[in-house]
């Protein structure tokens, strides 16, 4: 979004032209509205295109295409004409996110809500193409979600399948990695291309990694044509459903209603799209929306010169905010409930001794480091995009910049040792001494919402609700959208005290590691205990980390369970210990295909999928301190070395390379220290001081 500039249209057609939503190789797209106060997207072709007949034609015939499909899950025309020499287009105001831009801010959907794509986007194709069409670019960024579901925008290359291309010269006919291979090849295209695009959407939704990738476009062709699309971040309950769509064979492909019926949505599909954080998007954009399209005083603004609208916005304190298609303005007299999207994360540089960032063996110097940064009693470092919040040193919780460690909020009101949580890295969570849940915009500071939780200490969140231990050693649901208690139940476990019990949230399952050792799951819609397993751990509180459905627990073994039901899909052979100590692993690390953990006093690799384990060189190592956690960044796996003499950081080269791993003695500390990472950094506690370290 942005504003007019000189030579922006003022009106086009009924439409008087408000705003920027955004621009590419052929034409800009406005924010219109009409005598009504409707609004409507306006794409208009770029003035110095405009002269080109076979153009104007071709652009002015997409909305003849769009027109041509009856169906709610397409973005409707609205008007479509050529003015002043200029042809332009009206479609109604889809507000919400693209599913590009929701996966950026929020990371990847869960299954329900993938499986709901995919029967909504299937259904969407099987109109499309019932009206003799091919959609021929359908993609993350041609995906609108909406409180009424995900809508296709964008027939700008549609065509019936014997039709002409209607890419302008140069342009690439397709986008990388989502057109199928016979759009790559120049040959005919016909539905089954749209079902390829529709399984590579699909790999996004559910991963938020792109199926087929590659160092420049020509090399994700290459693998679009002849490799294999990169499923194994795909969880492997969708993949039988997303796969058949990327055969190499067009024939071999779905029908989009088999894909309907294959996704198996969940009964309350429709209401996906109305909870949870991508709604919070929608309601927001909603909101900016309503702002953008009447005067400070509620009234239409059809009397009202664009100057007079945005002089009195300005002076109404609203900002205009970049994101997404839709129209969203920012005031400063936004609600407890009305959250900013997501900042970008700011990644750091990965170092390379060929290049002489660092010397192979030698410890380079930390990217920052902050003396007296944090209180004694402060929870682990939680990285949240922009900022890592720890436990102030004079009280409450400071953010801290991830680029340079300056202090950029801080919050006294706070209890830091009831622990914080990120809130879809939008939000930080905590809890003040008397209980009060309180929620905080995670790049600002500014206060959101507050509840009345009676919250001893924070388990963990998901899109729907934040999760507390009460004061009365209960567990209790809090909502995000209307801060209200849903549920509280007792556990039929030892959950301890001062923030012994941790949690986690999968799959409709609260997973809660109590302080007895036990392990047990809870339903989030109303926190009936699922499945449990009883003395994971002998010696105090197991610990726990998920991909998908593979939940990894760890205590006296290292076993991994089905999330949603607690079945045990494989337990990893202890080894023989030394003299005689008992089995203990230390806390999980799930990265792509494998789980970490510290076997007694080793790091161990472990296939998330087999169990099967790797070996590695340890010459040159020292010993892992067992609670340590282990931390995979760049192309190095992390993990804290404590002896009677020194402490220090092991770093195991896990890059093809196989360099001689090697150790940082650089904690002073060894008694209070922790490792996390994020965007390329490593964030060390060591003590009260807080540092970040360079990535290989």
């Amino acid at each position: 979004m942005k504003p007019l500039e000189s030579g922006d249209p003022i009106r086009l057609g009924p439409y008087r032209i408000l705003a920027v939503l955004g621009e590419g190789g052929m034409g800009k797209v406005y924010v219109g509205q009409d005598g009504e106060g409707r609004a409507a997207a306006v794409k208009v072709l770029h003035p110095h295109l405009a002269h080109d007949p076979d153009l104007g034609r071709r652009f002015v015939r997409e909305a003849q295409v769009a027109r041509a499909v009856e169906s709610g899950s397409v973005a409707r025309v609205l008007d479509a004409r050529t003015e002043g020499g200029r042809p332009w287009i009206a479609t109604e105001f889809l507000t919400g996110p693209t599913l590009a831009d929701a996966v950026r801010a929020h990371g990847p959907l869960d299954e329900p809500t993938v499986r709901a794509l995919a029967a909504a986007l299937a259904g969407a194709l099987r109109d499309i193409h019932a009206a003799g069409l091919v959609h021929r670019d359908l993609k993350p960024a041609n995906i609108v979600l909406t409180a009424a579901g995900p809508r296709v925008i964008d027939f700008g290359i549609a065509r019936p399948e014997h039709g002409l291309t209607l890419t302008a010269t140069g342009q690439v006919p397709v986008t990388p990695g989502y057109g199928a291979p016979e759009q790559v090849l120049g040959q005919r295209v016909g539905p089954a291309a749209d079902i390829f695009s529709l399984g590579a959407v699909l790999v996004y939704a559910a991963s938020g990694h792109h199926a087929y990738e590659g160092s420049h476009v020509a090399a994700v062709q290459y693998e679009v044509v002849h490799g294999e699309p990169r499923l194994d971040r795909v969880p492997p309950a969708l993949r039988p459903l997303i796969a058949p769509c990327l055969a190499k064979d067009a024939a071999a492909r779905p029908l989009p209603d088999v894909i309907v019926r294959s996704s198996a949505p969940p009964r309350d599909a429709g209401r996906l799209w109305r909870k949870g954080a991508i709604a919070q998007d929608i309601t927001a954009r909603e909101h900016g929306l309503h702002r953008l399209t009447t005067v400070p005083g509620g009234v239409a603004p059809r009397p009202v010169s664009r100057r007079r609208l945005l002089t009195g916005l300005v002076a109404g304190g609203s900002v205009l905010a970049a994101g997404g298609g839709a129209a969203v303005w920012w005031s400063r007299r936004t609600g407890p409930f009305d959250v900013p999207p997501a900042v970008r994360t700011p990644e750091a540089k990965v170092f390379d001794a060929k290049k002489g960032d660092y010397v192979l063996g030698e410890t380079p110097a930390p990217l920052w480091s902050v003396s007296s940064a944090v209180s004694e009693a402060t929870p682990a470092p939680l990285p949240v995009r922009d900022v890592v919040i720890v436990g102030a040193p004079d009280g409450g919780i400071a953010a801290r910049s991830v680029v340079d460690g300056s202090l950029r909020w801080s919050a006294g009101n706070v209890a830091a040792p009831h622990r914080y949580l990120s809130l879809s890295d939008r939000l930080v969570a905590a809890a003040d001494r008397d209980g009060t849940l309180l929620t905080f915009v995670a790049s600002t500071g500014e206060p959101k919402w507050t509840s009345p939780a009676e919250a001893a200490s924070l388990l963990a969140a998901d899109d729907e609700a934040v999760y507390v231990i009460t004061e009365g050693g209960r567990v209790r649901s809090i909502g995000r959208s209307d801060a209200r208690i849903r549920w509280t139940v007792g556990v039929d476990a030892d959950l301890g005290k001062e923030a012994a019990s941790r949690g986690l949230v999968a799959h409709g399952r609260l997973v809660v590691t109590a302080a007895d050792g036990s392990v047990v799951a809870l339903d989030t819609v109303d926190g009936r205990k699922v499945w449990d397993r009883r003395k994971q751990s002998d010696d105090g509180r197991a610990k726990a980390a998920v991909s998908g459905r593979s939940l990894c627990v760890t205590g006296k073994n290292l076993t991994v369970v089905d999330v949603v039901d607690g079945k045990e899909l494989w337990t990893a052979e202890n080894l023989k210990p030394k003299d005689g100590i008992a089995p203990f692993w230390g806390p999980p690390t799930i990265h792509g295909d494998h789980v970490y953990a510290t076997y007694l006093n080793l790091p161990r690799r472990h296939d998330l999928r087999t169990g099967r384990g790797t070996d590695w060189n340890f010459e040159g190592l020292l010993e892992c301190d067992p609670p340590s956690p282990l931390v995979v960044q760049g192309s190095g796996m992390w993990s804290v070395t404590v002896n009677r003499t020194e402490a220090g950081i092991n770093v195991v080269d896990l890059s093809p390379e196989g360099r001689t791993p090697w150790v940082f003695r650089i904690i002073k500390n060894p008694t209070r220290y922790w490792i996390t990472a994020d965007a390329n950094r490593v964030f060390l506690l060591d003590g009260t001081t807080l540092a970040a370290l360079p990535v290989f």
